[in-house]
């Protein structure tokens, strides 16, 4: 074996060794090291860098390792790797991997695995053309933490994916955190969660087994979303079970206009005579105890209303909501709701007043203007000149 070069500089200005190419149509490599089982070039520094590579058409450092790491960087004092470009298109640092491998793995027994840090850009940019462009997964701990003290915690943007996807087996998936103002993912001292979408949902949240999306602050909204568009929602709520869509604990301030579509009445759940569901449109009564039943006579002043949700008319509002071990149903007691109407005793116009019928659940139309007092039910919208039939009625009990 023969004996290692050393070179020593005194001068802080002269490198220890230096390896110099000068063929710049070809290329070549400055310094070149090769070994079996060890480090192919060593760098070692008590004061400044171990290792500095230069280029001006090429790597500033190579390193290919057939088996273990490419270039392997080691510190006490200061960073291991120290790299910097003074190009504004180019990166300090690349990482290719054409293998389907990882791009950039950093690792820490204590502390941060990989830290990025810009004055004017992004500290950390991940971009993948098919698939995630940053992806954290931790066991313990937040899988992706954003910190930021003038803008947003974590930032993500994707043009077919998600923007960003965070992991986690026992803790926050994604955790962000701005102490200046601006918006993080979850946010102390400003709003928790904050969307926003020119076409589409500014918050879209997916769990299987809990919460889609959960906000929480301290000293503003939980979840505050917007949208720019008159088509889309700020926040969108869906279930597509069929169960709630949204659920509020406490009160609701609206300051705009509440739309209920396809819903024409406001309803109250009532305890129904019987263990049968009654069918909607059905004109019912009070009967003891404020338990209701299909009418049965002309001219009954126990009329509560309709059971409401026939026709095309749907239950805009339904009151007194609760489960209990009989049989509720909603009963329209204002707006339009499809009524049962019995046309032989007389033939029913749009504008008249109804009444109870002897035909049981049905409503006729009001002649004894002395017996409608207090009975009636409400005004047809819709004629019905003979036999029975359902038509659209507006409540109006008096």
């Amino acid at each position: 074996m023969g004996n290692p070069i050393s070179a020593t500089s005194t001068d802080s200005k002269v490198a220890g060794v230096k390896g110099e190419c000068t063929d710049k149509q070809n290329g070549g490599f400055g310094v070149w090291g090769f070994c079996d089982n060890g480090h192919g070039v060593h760098g070692d520094s008590k004061t400044s860098r171990g290792v500095v590579g230069t280029s001006e058409g090429f790597h500033g450092v190579f390193g290919k390792s057939l088996n273990n790491v490419g270039v392997a960087a080691e510190s006490t004092g200061a960073e291991a790797m120290n790299a910097v470009s003074h190009s504004g298109k180019h990166a300090a640092i690349v990482a290719i991997n054409d293998a389907n491998g990882v791009g950039i793995q950093g690792r820490s027994g204590g502390n941060v695995g990989v830290v990025g840090e810009s004055d004017t850009g992004r500290g950390v940019m991940g971009i993948s053309n098919g698939n995630l462009g940053v992806s954290g997964e931790s066991q313990l701990f937040p899988g992706v933490r954003g910190h930021s003290v003038n803008g947003r915690g974590t930032e993500g943007f994707s043009d077919n994916l998600e923007g960003v996807v965070g992991i986690s087996k026992q803790s926050t998936g994604v955790l962000g955190i701005s102490e200046g103002g601006g918006d993080g993912v979850v946010g102390r001292g400003i709003r928790g969660v904050v969307g926003e979408s020119d076409t589409f949902q500014g918050v879209f949240g997916h769990s299987r087994a809990n919460a889609g999306v959960v906000g929480e602050s301290e000293e503003f909204d939980g979840v505050f979303g917007m949208s720019k568009t008159a088509t889309a929602a700020g926040v969108s709520g869906h279930n597509a079970a069929g169960g709630l869509a949204g659920f509020f604990q406490g009160d609701v301030v609206v300051t705009g206009d509440i739309r209920l579509i396809n819903a024409a009445d406001c309803a109250e759940d009532f305890d129904v005579y019987g263990a049968d569901k009654v069918e909607p449109g059905t004109v019912m009564v009070l009967g003891n105890e404020g338990v209701i039943s299909a009418s049965q006579q002309a001219y009954d002043k126990r009329v509560a209303g309709v059971i409401s949700g026939a026709g095309t008319y749907k239950p805009g509002i339904v009151l007194d909501k609760k489960e209990t071990s009989g049989n509720r149903q909603p009963v329209a007691l204002m707006g339009k709701v499809f009524c049962k109407a019995d046309a032989q005793f007389g033939a029913i116009e749009v504008g008249d007043l109804l009444t109870t019928s002897p035909t049981p659940g049905h409503a006729m139309k009001t002649s004894d203007p002395f017996k409608a007092f207090g009975a009636v039910i409400g005004k047809a919208l819709r004629p019905l000149i003979k036999g029975q039939g359902l038509i659209p009625i507006l409540i109006a009990l008096q």
